[in-house]
Formats: C-alpha cells, sequence, structure tokens
C-alpha cells in the first residue's frame, strides 16, 4: 500500500508541477517587480486608525442628536395646549395614507377625510435605498391609536417644528440617513419623509416597541413576570394573560434580565428557568413557548407570588442588570393586599417597584390591586380584552423613566444600539438614541414634570461603517470585527443575518436545504425586524478559550494583541482548517464598541500595483477583452466596486461588459476610481496571461486528462483555461469569496475539492460527459525577507479519466498498457484494479468526503458525498482510530420552511369560544363575558387578521416562506495519526482489515479496505449534514448556568428621592358607558366597523 501511496502522491505532484506553474508564477512576479511594491499592514496602526474614524462618525450623528433633542424639549416647553384641536387644523404626510388609499377597507377610506393629509412627490436615492422627500417628514401613527384623538393631534401639533431641525442637520451632515422623534404617545416623525413600507396584513409596527427606543426610554431592567393560573381565572382571561405575558417580554432588550412564574397556592417557573436569565432572543421565545401550558386550577395566593418574585429579585449570585427591578403581576383580581410581603421584602426603601394587571372581565373589587402598585411605586393597568393589551404592557416604561428626567442633563446620554433590521429598509443599522423630556412644569413652584416624551434617534448603515474598513489589503482571510458590551458583533464577515424585505418572521422551523454559499445565490432573506440582530462572537467563530479570553479583554475596553491557533470553518461550511491568526483590538471611544483586526501571518505584507506606464496598462487590458479569451484563456473579474459609476451586475459577463465600456471613458487613474483596485486588476491581468504564455499554451491537458488550469489572484482575475473550460466553471468570480481560494492559502501543498453533491439528490448530471475535481495550491513570494501569497493556481482533474488512472496506480502494474490477473492459482498481491470486487480503494479529503474510487459505480454518483454515506462502517472505523476529528458548531442565521400550524399554534390570537364548562359555570355568566364576546366580535371585524396570524406575520410579508432558526453543523478534519495505519474492523462474526494512509503534500487520505462480507458490519453513521434544531440550539436551560460574560451600560437611572409616585393608576378612563355599548352595537348591526377608541389612562395628560 505504502508503494501505490508514493505513486500516488507522485503523480499529482507531477500533474501540478508542470501544469499548476507555481514556480514559474513566482518567477513571473519577479521579472515584474518594478510594477508592484510590497506594503505592511501594521495591526496596531491599522486597527486605531478604523477605530478613530468610526468614532468621528458617530460623534456627527451624535452632534446632530443632541440638537434635535434639545430642540424637541423647547419646542414642547412652548407648546400651548388646545383642547379643541381637531384633525383638520393639522397639516402632515401621514406615511401610511397611500396604503389606506389603496384598501379599500380602511377606516380612513370609509369615512372619506384626507383633509388633514399632504401629498408628496419622491425621488428616488439610493443612500436610502427608497423614495424619500426632502422638504418633509413623514409621520406613522400604530393602526390601533386612533388618529383623531386630542392627545394625538396635540402631539402632531408642536412636532411639526422638528421639520426644520432635520433639514437643517442634514444640511450640516449630508451623510445623515433617517432621523427619528419616537414618541411615548406612539407617534413616530422621521425625516426625510418616504411612503410607509405596509405589509399585506395588518400593520403593528409600533415605535415603543422597537429595539433602539426600548434601549433610550430607561435603564436596564430586572424584571419577574408572575402570573395568577388559580381557578377563578376563565378560559379567556387565561388567553389574554398568556398573550400579555408574550407582549411584555416584547418589550425587554438585551440589557434587560427577566423571569416568569406562575402561581395558585404556590409559585413555580413557567419554564426551565430557575433565576432570572437575559431577555435575549432565544430565552424569550422559551418563555414565550413555556407560556403557552399554563393550566388555571386551585386558589389564588398571592403570598406565594410575591414571595418567590421578590427571592428572585434579591438572588446576587447570577448575572442580572442591577438596576430597575420591578414585579408585574397579571390577575384577575382578588382581596389580599399581602402588606406583610412588602413590609418584610421592599419598605421602606421601595427598591423593587410592583406593577398590577387586572385581565379580563368581571366583577372583583380591584381596590387591593391599586393598593400594591401605588404603595410600590408601580402602576395600575386594566386589560379587559385583547385591544388593550399592547399598549398597557408597554407603558410602564413611562414609569421607568421618571428618575431619568428628573436627573436631567447627567441622563442625557447618548447610547448605541445592537444591530436590527431598519423598518423603512435600510437594511442593517445601529442608533444613536437620546432621551427627550418634558420639562413643563403645572404652574410656579410646582414639581417637575416626570415623564419621557419619547427617544430620538439616527441611524447608521452598517455598510457606511464598513466603508471605513481596510477593504481588499488584508488579504482572502484577514478581517474587521467589532462587538458591544454583549459580546454581539456590529460588524464580522460571519454577519449575515436573513434580511427581510418586510421584516416578517413565522414562528416554528423546519429544515430546509442550504447550499454552498460560495456558489449559489444569496439565500432567502427572513430576518424579524421586531428582533436585534444578536450573534454573539463566539458564535461568529469556531469558540475556544482564546477567542473567550480576547472576547472579555474587548468587552472591558481593552486594548490587545494575540497570536493564536485556532480552527476556522470554510466558506462553504464543509470544512474545518487549524490556522494561525493575529488578533489586534482596540476600544472604540465614545461608544460601547470595541474594534478588532484579525490576520493570517501570511497577510501581514501585501502587493500595490504600481502602472504609470499607460502603454503597459494599455497592453495588460486588452487581456481583459472577450476577444483574446480564445488564445489567452477566460477570464473573470471580481465585482469589486472599481468606480462610483460602474454599474453592477450578478452575471460576470455582463459585469466584465460594464467594466470595459467605462473603462473606455475613464482612466485608472481618475478620481471617481479605486486606483488600488484599478491598478492591481490590470497588473493581475497582466501577470496571469504570462502565466499562459509561458506554460499553459504548450501543454497538451488531455495527456494528463486535465478539463482546465487556473489562476486566481489577491487582484481579483480569474484566469481559466483554456476558454470553453469557462463553461463549467462554478466558483465565485470573487476570490476572497471563493472556498478553494480561502483554503489553499490556509493550507501547505495541494487542497482537493470534489464536486459538491447532497445524498438526497440525484447523481451528478455530466454536461459534456465531464465532471472536474479541484485540485489547488497557494503561491507563496519571498521578496526581501517578506513573505506573501498573493494567488492560487490549480488543475481541473477530469473525475473519469481520473477515477481509471487512480485505479491503474493503485495497482501492481506498471503502466495501463500491462494487464495483471491476480487469480487463485497465481502468486501476485491482490490490488485496487484486478481485485476491486474483494477491495474497496478510495481517496477521501480533509473533511470526509470522497474524492476518488476504484468502484465503477462509485465515480460518479457518490463522489463529492460524505463517505459516511458511502460506506458508514469503515468513516467510523477512521473517526474511532483518530483519522478524524469531529467539531459540532451551531449556526444562529439559517433560514428554515416555516412549521404547519398545530392546534396550539394560534391560541393567543384565537376568539374565545366557552367551553360547556363555561357555560355551566354560574360565575362566568355573571361576569362580563357578553361584553367580551361582544368586544371580540367587533375587533374581529375591524382587525380580523390580529386574530388569524400571530404580531410578527403581521407585520410581514406574508409571501415570505422561510424564516430564521438555528442549524446545527458538523465537520470533520483530519485528527492526530500522521502515518500509514492497519486496523480490523470486529463485527461479531465477520471483521474487515484496512489500511489508511495520508498522503504527503496534499488534503487526502488513501484507504485500502476489504468488502464487507456480512450486515452485521453495518454499525452507527456518522452525521456530517446539517441538521435543524427544535429548541433552537443548543439546550438554552443548560446555557443560563454558564453564561457568557456581559457587561451592562455603566450608568442606571432607578432613583430619585423627588419622584412624584402618587400618579399611580385608578383604571380606565373610558370604561363602557351603557350609551357606547348601545352605540357599538348598533354599528355592529349595521356592519360598520366603528373607529377604535384610545387606550387613555390617568398619566396620560403628557401635555402638563
Amino acid at each position: 500500500m505504502q508503494h501505490w501511496a508514493r505513486r500516488l502522491e507522485q503523480e499529482i505532484d507531477g500533474v501540478m508541477r508542470i501544469f499548476g506553474g507555481v514556480q514559474q508564477l513566482r518567477e513571473i512576479y519577479k521579472d515584474n517587480r518594478n510594477l508592484f511594491e510590497v506594503q505592511e499592514n501594521e495591526p496596531q496602526k491599522l486597527v486605531e486608525k478604523v477605530a478613530g474614524d468610526i468614532e468621528s462618525l458617530l460623534d456627527r450623528k451624535v452632534q446632530a442628536l443632541k440638537r434635535l433633542a434639545d430642540a424637541a424639549e423647547n419646542f414642547q416647553k412652548a407648546h400651548r395646549w388646545q383642547d379643541n384641536i381637531k384633525e383638520e387644523d393639522i397639516l402632515y404626510y401621514d406615511a401610511k395614507a397611500d396604503a389606506e388609499l389603496d384598501d379599500p377597507e380602511s377606516e380612513d377610506v370609509e369615512r372619506g377625510s384626507k383633509a388633514s393629509t399632504l401629498r408628496l412627490d419622491f425621488v428616488e436615492d439610493s443612500n436610502f435605498k427608497n423614495k424619500v422627500n426632502y422638504s418633509y417628514t413623514a409621520v406613522q401613527i400604530p393602526t390601533d391609536i386612533y388618529k383623531g384623538s386630542t392627545i394625538i393631534l396635540n402631539e402632531l401639533n408642536w412636532t411639526e417644528a422638528l421639520e426644520n431641525v432635520f433639514i437643517e442637520n442634514r444640511r450640516q451632515d449630508p451623510t445623515l440617513l433617517w432621523q427619528v422623534f419616537g414618541s411615548a404617545t406612539g407617534v413616530t416623525r422621521y425625516y426625510p419623509a418616504t411612503p410607509w413600507r405596509a405589509p399585506k396584513k395588518i400593520d403593528l409596527y409600533d415605535v415603543r416597541r422597537r429595539p433602539w427606543y426600548i434601549q433610550g426610554a430607561s435603564s436596564p431592567k430586572d424584571m419577574v413576570i408572575i402570573v395568577d393560573v388559580s381557578g377563578s381565572v376563565s378560559g379567556l382571561t387565561l388567553k389574554l394573560m398568556k398573550t400579555s405575558v408574550c407582549e411584555m417580554l416584547d418589550t425587554l432588550s438585551d440589557d434587560d434580565y427577566v423571569n416568569v412564574a406562575s402561581f395558585n397556592e404556590k409559585a413555580q417557573p413557567v419554564s426551565c428557568f430557575t433565576h432570572l436569565v437575559q431577555a435575549n432572543v432565544r430565552n424569550k421565545k422559551v418563555f414565550k413557548e413555556a407560556v403557552q401550558g399554563m393550566v388555571a386550577k386551585g386558589t389564588t395566593g398571592y403570598k406565594a407570588g410575591f414571595e418567590y418574585a421578590f427571592d428572585q429579585l434579591q438572588n446576587s449570585n447570577i448575572t442580572r442588570a442591577n438596576c430597575n427591578k420591578m414585579i408585574m403581576m397579571f390577575t384577575d383580581g382578588g382581596e389580599d393586599r399581602v402588606q406583610d410581603v412588602f413590609e418584610k421584602y421592599n419598605w421602606p426603601n421601595r427598591t423593587v417597584r410592583v406593577f398590577t394587571f387586572s385581565v379580563g372581565q368581571h366583577n372583583y373589587d380591584v381596590t387591593p390591586l391599586q393598593w400594591m402598585a401605588c404603595a410600590n411605586k408601580g402602576y395600575y393597568f386594566e386589560i379587559p380584552s385583547i385591544g388593550a393589551i399592547r399598549i398597557n404592557t408597554q407603558e410602564y416604561l413611562d414609569v421607568l423613566g421618571r428618575p431619568m428626567v428628573l436627573a436631567g442633563k447627567e441622563a442625557k446620554q447618548v447610547q448605541w444600539t445592537n444591530v436590527y433590521e431598519d423598518a423603512l429598509g435600510l437594511g442593517l443599522v445601529v442608533t444613536g438614541t437620546l432621551p427627550v423630556f418634558n420639562l413643563t412644569q403645572d404652574g410656579p413652584g410646582e414639581k417637575k414634570n416626570q415623564l419621557i416624551l419619547g427617544v430620538m434617534g439616527i441611524d447608521v448603515a452598517l455598510n457606511d461603517i464598513k466603508r471605513l474598513t481596510p477593504n481588499y489589503t488584508l488579504g482572502a482571510n484577514g478581517y474587521v470585527f467589532a462587538i458591544d458590551l454583549n459580546g454581539y458583533v456590529l460588524l464580522h464577515p460571519n454577519l449575515k443575518p436573513q434580511v427581510s424585505q418586510m421584516g416578517g418572521l413565522k414562528r416554528g422551523c423546519k429544515p430546509c436545504k442550504r447550499g454552498p454559499p460560495d456558489s449559489l445565490p444569496f439565500l432567502p432573506q427572513t430576518t424579524n425586524f421586531r428582533e436585534p440582530v444578536t450573534l454573539d462572537f463566539l458564535d461568529a467563530e469556531l469558540e475556544d478559550e482564546n477567542k473567550e479570553e480576547i472576547r472579555r479583554s474587548m468587552i472591558d475596553g481593552n486594548k490587545g494583541h494575540k497570536q493564536i491557533r485556532t480552527l476556522v470553518k470554510s466558506l462553504d461550511e464543509r470544512y474545518i482548517d487549524e490556522v494561525m491568526r493575529n488578533y489586534t483590538w482596540v476600544p472604540i471611544r465614545s461608544t460601547n464598541y470595541s474594534l478588532g483586526l484579525v490576520l493570517p501571518p501570511y497577510s501581514t505584507f501585501y502587493l500595490q500595483a504600481n502602472l504609470s506606464d499607460q502603454i503597459l496598462q494599455v497592453k495588460y487590458f486588452e487581456f481583459l477583452l472577450p476577444s483574446s479569451f480564445e488564445s489567452e484563456g477566460h477570464v473573470f473579474i471580481a465585482p469589486r466596486e472599481y468606480c462610483k459609476d460602474l454599474n453592477a451586475s450578478d452575471n460576470n459577463t455582463e459585469f466584465l461588459k460594464n467594466f470595459i465600456e467605462l473603462m473606455e471613458k475613464v482612466t485608472p487613474d481618475s478620481k471617481q476610481c479605486n486606483n488600488f483596485l484599478l491598478h492591481n486588476l490590470i497588473l493581475d491581468t497582466g501577470i496571469t496571461q504570462q502565466l499562459v504564455e509561458r506554460v499553459w499554451r504548450d501543454q497538451d491537458l488531455n495527456t494528463y486528462s486535465l478539463l482546465a488550469v487556473f489562476a486566481a489572484t489577491d487582484g481579483g482575475i480569474t484566469r481559466v483555461f483554456p476558454n470553453k473550460a469557462a463553461e463549467d466553471w462554478t466558483e465565485n468570480p470573487e476570490p476572497f469569496n471563493a472556498s478553494f481560494y480561502r483554503r489553499s492559502l490556509d493550507n501547505h501543498g495541494y487542497v482537493f475539492k470534489p464536486p459538491h453533491q447532497d445524498a438526497l439528490l440525484r447523481p451528478l448530471e455530466l454536461e459534456n460527459d465531464t465532471v472536474g475535481i479541484l485540485v489547488s495550491t497557494a503561491v507563496e513570494l519571498s521578496l526581501g525577507g517578506r513573505t506573501l501569497r498573493p494567488a492560487v493556481v490549480g488543475v481541473k482533474l477530469d473525475l473519469e479519466a481520473w477515477a481509471e488512472k487512480f485505479k491503474v496506480l493503485a495497482s501492481n502494474r506498471t503502466h495501463q498498457d500491462q494487464p495483471q490477473k491476480c487469480g487463485p492459482s497465481s502468486h501476485c498481491e491482490m490490488d485496487c484494479e484486478v481485485n476491486n470486487e474483494d477491495l474497496l480503494c478510495v481517496l477521501i479529503d480533509d473533511g470526509g468526503f470522497l474524492v476518488l474510487s476504484n468502484q465503477n459505480h462509485q465515480w460518479d454518483q457518490q463522489v463529492g458525498r460524505f463517505f459516511s454515506e458511502v460506506d458508514a462502517n469503515l468513516m467510523l472505523a477512521l473517526y474511532n482510530n483518530s483519522f478524524y476529528t469531529r467539531k459540532e458548531s451551531y449556526d444562529y442565521q439559517a433560514a428554515c420552511a416555516p412549521q404547519p400550524p398545530g392546534n396550539l399554534g394560534s391560541a393567543p390570537r384565537g376568539i374565545f369560544v366557552p367551553t360547556i364548562a363555561d357555560f355551566l359555570n354560574l360565575a362566568w355568566w355573571t361576569s362580563a363575558a357578553a361584553w367580551s364576546l361582544f368586544q371580540q366580535l367587533l375587533y374581529g371585524i375591524i382587525y380580523h387578521s390580529w386574530f388569524h396570524a400571530d404580531p410578527a406575520e403581521a407585520e410581514g410579508n406574508p409571501e415570505v416562506r422561510e424564516s430564521s432558526c438555528v442549524m446545527k453543523q458538523t465537520q470533520y478534519y483530519f485528527g492526530s495519526v500522521n502515518a500509514s495505519y492497519n486496523a480490523i474492523i470486529d463485527c461479531g462474526n465477520c471483521s474487515r482489515l484496512f489500511h489508511a494512509q495520508r498522503l504527503t503534500n496534499t488534503n487526502l487520505l488513501f484507504v485500502v479496505a476489504e468488502k464487507p462480507m456480512c450486515s452485521q458490519c453495518e454499525a452507527g453513521r456518522l452525521l456530517q449534514k446539517e441538521t435543524h434544531c427544535p429548541a433552537d440550539g443548543p439546550e438554552q436551560c443548560e446555557l443560563v448556568q454558564r453564561p457568557r460574560y456581559r457587561r451592562g451600560p455603566h450608568i442606571c437611572f432607578d432613583y430619585n428621592a423627588t419622584e412624584d409616585t402618587s400618579d399611580c393608576g385608578r383604571g380606565a378612563s373610558f370604561p363602557p358607558s351603557l350609551g357606547v355599548l348601545v352605540s357599538l352595537q348598533l354599528l355592529l348591526l349595521l356592519g360598520l366597523p366603528p373607529r377604535p377608541q384610545p387606550q387613555v389612562h390617568a398619566h396620560a395628560s403628557r401635555h402638563l
């Protein structure tokens, strides 16, 4: 076998030496040494410069934010409240007006009033990816808020003055994107004006539930939600409670901590979480699913519920927010005030706020609930129906904002958010936020107003930040990244969330097929714009102790540098490579972000072309023309931003055509072009053409059964020879995004890449009867003691021909014309050619994928598959004998097909249907069930889709068929065994002998094994295919026991001695009266949808 292995090694090396042209390309670079300079990447200087540039960019936004916040406070202070204001008195652009005009069921269309709405003209703006109007602001009002209410009209009146400030900000900084004021009343005024991106279903967007608003409106929270599940809770009330808890969870961000418990005589957590956990997306999903399992039984025991909650908040042995502490209790009512519990745990300091929610229609005395809230600096709310849930589960933020307002200037600090998707189509953004306070007073000498008016926000697109980072000087495997205090990435090449056009996300996922990212179109985009994009640095990369240490240092705001040996996943997610990387990091001052730079040692230096000779420029440029392809090979150029006026295209032929047309109008030294990119591209065009001239053109590829030879460069050129081979070229034209290119740089020797084949798909469909195996290797230059790898060269093997050649090389004959049959009477040794019925001979790559086989039925049907799908028993033996090591990780950015709705899926949104037990229950009839059912029917007419789809689906595009989910990935890579190895697979009644040996200077393992003689050898099968995780990744209950290091915001406003807590809720201001009931019934009978009444509370008079 060792003899066969040497013959294979020699054949591969010989072909690569003759056709690869590694040595010749080195000489070409040296011959053209006067055409380029070798530049150095100095990590510390680079990362400090980029951090400084990002700081300057964000600082300009901060100044604009401060101007807006100051102006808003002054405008509101000078505003005179108008009790008799009417809709026709206010002229503004309603961003949803056009959509409502198109909707025949719209409330505004039916009442025929559009007098208050401006009609605007818009122009396309590529910066906003939208049509905009720079002369006006736009207003968005949530669907469940009545536009004609006095509060809303006054809000529109005073915020109109912000228009001029928005415009002046843009004049001072033309790079500003969306400037937004989110009001505590729910009104959003943003600039420049653009029509609202209305979904097909009901629009449930409310600015007060946006990640940036929540973060800016209050300090971090430690929240315990307790839910009364005693027997008195009726079916409808319990459904309302479940929905209310889910809506409450949506008001929390990653800076908050939460737990949810149910109680009757005893209290217990609804989920597996036994203590406060971070309110991230995955933990909140666990809560939401667990809440649906709550069942009502037993008697009400407020004491048990509150004692559980206080114990949770007093637990100092866990990570938590350590700022605002609160208990949110949902109940249908009770008589016990549990004063002894409050005296024991919360008085006299009252460090924990208590918010109480009376849920459902009932006749219980609510005075004890009001007292609990008022005695503990909280607020009392009523949720009589589903229409009151959203407003009442978010207005507690006004109470939490009181200490912030009273702190004044000290609390006026800009905060920067996590990454999230912009609702208006900008894509991924971060937002700078600044709270806006009510500066009015009730009268001379009166106490200062405690209400927050809203939050001012300015968006910064991630793409604008990326433009400040080095693009192509870091090489294919170098990159810049940034993280926040939670360890979430702001910038990272692996941050690729599935972003939707409308932001829809459907709960519940099933596996969907995903192909190699470097060869298939971009995946369906499905991120929910209601949720932040939270990808931890340790999930963006393969986690190890060194990276944990780097992450902690960055979160702490330190500088640092560390060279580490680590694992990296290939771009097509099939392979793992062990590599060296240099990490350098610094904090970005005046922000919560930290910036890092990752460089492989071979990317310390890079080439910078210096083509000052215009005649040479023209000569090399001619080799980009399609007319030269027949003689010089086909050229693919990387789709980079070479010039501002260059039209992008996903079709490389079209992109090349656009590039050539532009180059006929401008020179590579034009100011509108990136001279570095253009000069390097043209230089590499000439360099690779010389390789054709010196090596490829005079060789007969058929002699060695080659389909093509190729070269790819850092400059963005991929040259494939001969020209006809380009028809079957499927690799990414951007070398930096091609898996073979990046892996070749990270590995020494020859890297084999078999064609990708999925076990569920049909065998390879041959075009022109040819399928190829890519073999590539990096070209390493040493110039004046400086080492770099500016190119990769390789060949494409004819699979069918090399399958035959493989059998010859692994046989006892010296060449193809010497057949030798080893029969029972002969004394020759068995080999892989003649004895292919008895011996299995294969080449497997370092990922465990089949490359070549001596089995005739395998070369076209199974090459490229994971070897466990071909021979599970043998692959398991290779793994057990340390030829392979397994690495498991989770992809938190995958897209999955939605799960069909189950029986419980839509329960929180369904209309309540009383059961037989309800009909027989006297308490049910004596409650206000009739009114509840009537109200449900009424809302069903107005918001029928709300009851049949969850909020995210309602906000999103119903045509989106995939949603975000977690996929478990398993990759294999070479283990510790390097030498030849013999072993026996013991299968009980029968056994198999196998030999395995690594081929020198390749990523191949040569295996010769006896064919299985009995079925008992079919043992367990190793899995490599990506699989869906039903529980959204690794077990959340286990993960929260070892939380990752994080730091919360450095400021906390949860207490102020001057806070007035007397405004603590006294029920709804507009209880349903007999007149209202009669009117609504008449409207229902007439089939006319009534105008929804606003949910207004005593504390809503924010104009005072």
